[in-house]
């Protein structure tokens, strides 16, 4: 059936900020070579003369449609700054850099390694340097949103491409031969007359002074030709992490360095004041402590008190000795469980349709059996294990930052507005990140460290505590479902309701949700449900709310695909089989002319999920097997989770087996890596996770109010990739949202007990 709802999209949301909403329409299709994707010839530049010969090749991204599209504005100017490049030593070391926010997620790696590969080099001859931040020179450099990988892959192949091209031409003009005749094969390029061949290194001068071929005619290696792409390759900064070696913002040292702690308002939105800041002062090692005001934004800079010391120990003793007498009059009054009051009132109403196919209201009183349902999932935190962190320092008019920012381009825009500083006088320096999942999508760090270093005359760090870090984050929303599904005398699926809670800002115009808010129809995946109604009912939220790990579907995945497998129960049929149903024919679902959602993968994978969990197995006693399904950020992921209760209902989740199709997975490590820990973040989500707040202030403080998945309760994890033709899309986040569907629905099946609330502690289970 073509389902209309499909319209909307099943990529990040719409709110995310511009550069991870570039619609990857080409990867909807099977790989092609289309022209559109690639780099023009003038937005390739050699640049010869470098100190000891050789071949540097830069590249533009800037000027990219898709790169363009995420900076409205941009001169169209042909004027050419070298960038993204490649350089060929004469000592045969082959340089490529990488653009990209390392988050754990592996980029710094993978990206180079596209380049590696048509570069057709080998991957031990390949040093990788982290660029700098220049989005006219490099384009979008940001992480989030698992872009980094569809955005790049086209462009990074050509540019590969064309500097094999360039050498190859390099050795045909050096023995006088017809390109034809040449080959590259490892770092060499080979005659094929005679057996010959001469090195990069040898070529890379005289390459350096050819004229650069045009990227539409130069041919990509087919992927059977591949050599580095899909094999497992260790990241690049694996030893230096192991080593200890200062990667992180949290390392940064510099010469007089201060370090600074900015104290806020319990209660979101609340100003000083007044303060005991000359008690602080006169404490050891405090070198001077003030109030700022604040802009009133939420992502920049809220009122605070910063404390300024020689060490960051001293610095947080004087933040417990710190008194503040807070303005609450603009503060955040909002209760969670004011909250939840609230949301069960407004849901149990019937009310307008925001969204609506068919005529649910037949279907169920046409329904032999009508199922319903209440879903609820808290509020959460990031909890990135390095705290937010900033080094600032303003010295000659100028700004320059170390920022572990999942989007650091967006910083120097913020600071000009906010200190009245020249965008050109504020440089920000790229780090490795200890953990973003969508909360370093937002510089309010960055705002505070830049706030206090401009009233000072020396570099400062600022440091987070955990205390603070879980206290002023931007939250995941929690969420509320009133579901109804109507099945008929078949126990086909014949329509779902859901009457839900949408937040969007306090003072708005109740329109638009707040950050990682949406709820769509489309957000279900079940295609072939010919009667769908949505209800979604604003609430004003003025608590902060933020991109969450595959934000909307890592909550949305466990209500629709938890309640799919309660009508399967209630139809009293197999599970596998009745999810199979939903999605109908395998075909692509569209949205306009555009491919979205194609349901002959999602098939394959959930079948594949099904084949390796041992799906329909007999288990013992209290044991239980579940399935779950879903699509998000271009990837197709199932999941089986096979868990034991025993009888105080505590859970261990004994094995996971994921089944994923990314199209071409680029790395088997970085791969496993994220799946693995998407897996052991959803478990420890599902587990005993969740953030609560009162008068507007959240109650949870540390680990041991929030507490992580322990190593002990980690599950055995089977990952098996379904290789397709598609084009490679990020992992970072979409194997996330199956896992807690597959939990809860085994739980179901080894106990009887439906869990429609998380974390599954409220439920009186325990995961160890």
């Amino acid at each position: 059936m073509n389902n209309d709802l499909y319209n909307h999209d099943l990529e990040p949301d719409v709110d995310m900020p511009a550069e991870f909403i570039e619609r990857q329409n080409r990867h909807s299709a099977k790989v092609s070579e289309s022209a559109d994707s690639f780099i023009p010839r003038r937005q390739f530049l050699k640049m010869s003369g470098i100190a000891g010969g050789g071949l540097v090749l830069a590249f533009s991204l800037s000027r990219s449609p898709r790169a363009k599209a995420a900076h409205h504005g941009e001169s169209d100017s042909t004027e050419f700054s070298p960038n993204a490049f490649i350089q060929i030593k004469p000592d045969g070391t082959i340089v490529i850099a990488a653009k990209n926010p390392e988050v754990g997620q592996g980029i710094k790696t993978f990206l180079p390694m596209i380049i590696a590969e048509e570069l057709e080099v080998p991957w031990e001859s390949v040093t990788v340097e982290q660029s700098a931040i220049d989005a006219k020179r490099f384009g979008p450099q940001s992480a989030g949103g698992s872009q980094s990988t569809p955005r790049n892959w086209d462009p990074l192949r050509q540019a590969g491409a064309v500097a094999r091209a360039m050498l190859i031409a390099a050795a045909a003009k050096t023995w006088g031969v017809s390109e034809s005749k040449c080959n590259a094969d490892q770092g060499f390029i080979i005659n094929e007359s005679n057996g010959k061949k001469l090195s990069y290194a040898e070529l890379a001068t005289t390459a350096a002074s050819l004229p650069i071929p045009d990227g539409k005619t130069v041919p990509l290696k087919k992927r059977s030709e591949y050599k580095i792409l899909g094999k497992f390759i260790p990241g690049v900064d694996n030893q230096a992490l192991v080593t200890g070696q200062p990667l992180f913002g949290i390392d940064q040292q510099l010469p007089g360095l201060l370090h600074a702690v900015y104290v806020k308002c319990p209660s979101f939105g609340g100003t000083v004041n007044s303060a005991n800041l000359d008690a602080i002062k006169a404490r050891p090692g405090i070198v001077d402590a003030f109030v700022l005001e604040g802009n009133g934004v939420d992502n920049e800079l809220s009122a605070g008190v910063a404390i300024l010391a020689k060490s960051t120990y001293e610095a947080f003793q004087a933040e417990k000795a710190l008194q503040v007498d807070w303005n609450h009059d603009p503060a955040s009054k909002e209760s969670w469980t004011d909250f939840q009051k609230q949301a069960r009132e407004i849901t149990s109403k019937p009310g307008k349709a925001t969204e609506e196919q068919g005529d649910f209201s037949a279907a169920q009183s046409e329904a032999k059996t009508v199922v319903e349902s209440f879903y609820t999932y808290p509020f959460l935190s990031h909890s990135n294990l390095e705290p937010q962190n900033c080094t600032a320092w303003f010295r000659d008019g100028k700004m320059e930052l170390w920022a572990p920012s999942q989007t650091p381009q967006s910083i120097a825009g913020m600071l000009s507005k906010l200190l009245d500083i020249d965008q050109s006088n504020i440089e920000v320096n790229q780090l490795r990140i200890g953990g973003g999942f969508g909360r370093r999508l937002l510089n309010d760090f960055a705002c505070e460290a830049a706030a206090i270093a401009h009233k000072v005359d020396a570099p400062v760090k600022l440091m987070w505590n955990r205390e603070s870090d879980l206290a002023h984050d931007f939250y995941r929303v929690g969420g509320f479902h009133n579901l109804t599904g109507a099945l008929d005398s078949k126990g086909r699926l014949t329509g779902l309701q859901d009457r839900t809670i949408v937040y969007t800002p306090a003072g708005g115009d109740g329109k638009r949700p707040v950050r990682g808010g949406n709820v769509r129809a489309s957000n279900i995946q079940c295609p072939e449900i010919p009667n769908v109604r949505i209800e979604a009912n604003s609430l004003p939220l003025q608590i902060p709310a933020g991109w969450w790990r595959a934000p909307s579907s890592c909550s949305l995945a466990w209500v629709f695909q938890s309640f799919v497998h309660e009508l399967a129960v209630a139809a009293k049929r197999d599970h596998l089989e009745f999810l199979l149903e939903q999605f109908g024919e395998p075909r692509w679902l569209k949205k306009g002319k555009a491919n979205v959602f194609n349901t002959e993968r999602a098939i394959n994978v959930t079948k594949l999920a099904a084949e390796k969990g041992d799906w329909g197995k007999p288990m013992k006693k209290r044991q239980g097997r579940g399935l779950s399904f879903y699509f998000s950020h271009l990837g197709y992921f199932a999941e089986i989770a096979e868990i034991t209760v025993d009888s105080s209902n505590n859970v261990k989740v004994d094995r996971v087996v994921v089944a994923a199709d990314v199209g071409m997975l680029l790395n088997k490590s970085g791969g496993e890596n994220q799946v693995e820990g998407s897996v052991i973040d959803g478990i420890s989500t599902l587990a005993d996770q969740e953030i609560t707040f009162e008068n507007g202030a959240v109650k949870e403080s540390n680990f041991d109010t929030y507490p992580l998945l322990r190593m002990s309760a980690q599950p055995n994890i089977e990952i098996h990739w379904l290789t397709s033709d598609y084009s490679p899309t990020g992992l970072g986040e979409p194997a996330f949202p199956p896992l807690a569907a597959a939990v809860t629905n085994a739980i179901h099946q080894a106990t009887g007990k439906r869990i429609r609330a998380m974390p599954i502690s409220k439920e009186g289970f325990k995961i160890v």
